[in-house]
């Protein structure tokens, strides 16, 4: 019997890129299918072809690799959060002022206060392993200098070292051993740059400047810790005071950003603290110095730190991920409908991909995104904030 060729035809099911889809009521041809499958396999080809043709250029002398802004957006990259709030951020930052106006104890003061995670002029505190390159001191004088500002309150995660190796020389092996062996490893304070800089006849140049710091730096962004280098300025004055900082502009020019300490009179017991940097609004920090304690406290600021705007979408995501509702895993398309958003779901996985870092700042949500079987796949975790350490308000000297 011959079979009508309307009932040869099949039935064919569309899976969505995140999700099931019904089953279509209307009939497509088999051979409508067969070229959808023949299309979606010629572009796996044409995928592989390209993947494997990319992996064969790297092996090119000339190869140079690059990133659309398409796979940028699709990538999810690590949060590197302040470790002092809208002051000092990871990367490779130069300090400098005049000899002798207060650059140990300033250091000192934000290795103490991120060793702790105490706040320091009302900025909120990261808290982490600190390592104080004290190149310029002896023990004994970093006993009396710790205990005179901050008595016998000591830190198990501040750690002192009088002596190290020169740039190019070992140093960097040493500040990486210090870090796999302190994975927490917040901020490395070098007092001074002179103490470990390689001393050659290119040691004024720009290169060498420029190069010193990228050494540097090379270290900090894959670690994601910070490095404070102190440093002098000339005598010469500026328009810019950062253009006062010893040596070529190389130093400034390599590094994440810069803190310039300045005193009118070298007797004033008052200073100014310039702030530039990369991640960092340019500001002015109006600073007082305390005679018995040798500590420097915030009389005021110039100008307030930018601060960034409420995300709409991480505010919604916060309302549905908290303490009473930690958890939460669906699809793309699923987030949309339960933030009841009105943006399209690849929209919203790319924004989380940029906002990541935020969202986990913060909001304190950890987001991840797998491809499984089934899709790509969004989990959203809630990591509840470590309380900030308490202070009794009894200056600790008072024990002994």
């Amino acid at each position: 019997m011959e079979i009508d060729a309307k009932e040869k035809t099949a039935l064919d099911s569309s899976v969505g890129a995140d999700e099931g889809q019904p089953i279509p009521k209307d009939n497509n041809s088999i051979s409508n299918s067969a070229s959808k499958i023949n299309n979606s396999n010629l572009k796996t080809k044409e995928g592989l072809h390209d993947r494997r043709r990319k992996m064969q250029g790297m092996f090119d002398p000339n190869y140079l690799y690059t990133v659309s802004m398409t796979e940028l957006y699709q990538n999810t990259y690590k949060s590197r959060s302040a470790i002092i709030e809208g002051v000092l951020y990871p990367g490779t930052y130069l300090l400098a002022g005049a000899p002798k106006i207060g650059k140990s104890f300033l250091v000192a003061q934000l290795a103490y206060h991120v060793s702790t995670g105490k706040e320091l002029w009302g900025y909120q505190v990261k808290q982490g392993t600190v390592l104080y390159l004290a190149l310029e001191d002896d023990h004994r004088r970093l006993q009396e200098r710790m205990y005179r500002m901050f008595g016998t309150d000591s830190s198990e995660k501040l750690f002192f070292a009088t002596c190290a190796k020169q740039i190019g020389s070992g140093l960097e092996e040493q500040l990486k051993k210090f870090m796999q062996e302190h994975s927490d490893t917040k901020l490395v304070i070098l007092d001074t740059l002179q103490k470990i800089r390689e001393v050659g006849n290119e040691k004024n140049s720009y290169a060498k400047d420029y190069e010193i710091i990228g050494k540097l730096k090379q270290i900090t962004d894959e670690s994601g810790c910070c490095f404070l280098l102190v440093h002098h300025t000339r005598k010469q004055q500026a328009d810019d005071k950062f253009d006062m900082i010893s040596g070529t502009n190389g130093l400034l020019g390599s590094a994440d950003g810069a803190f310039m300490l300045v005193k009118e009179r070298r007797t004033d017991q008052t200073a100014t603290l310039d702030v530039s940097g990369r991640d960092q609004k340019d500001q002015r920090i109006y600073l007082t110095r305390d005679n018995e304690r040798l500590i420097w406290e915030l009389d005021h600021v110039e100008a307030e730190p930018w601060v960034e705007p409420p995300d709409a979408v991480l505010e919604a995501i916060a309302a549905l991920v908290n303490e009473t509702s930690p958890v939460w895993n669906g699809t793309a398309t699923e987030l949309v409908t339960a933030l009841g958003l009105d943006l399209k779901p690849n929209a919203l996985a790319m924004r989380l991909n940029i906002r990541a870092g935020k969202l986990e700042d913060q909001y304190h949500i950890c987001y991840t995104s797998n491809r499984n079987h089934a899709g790509r796949n969004i989990q959203l975790v809630f990591t509840p904030p470590q309380s900030p350490p308490e202070r009794d308000g009894r200056d600790s000297r008072d024990d002994l």
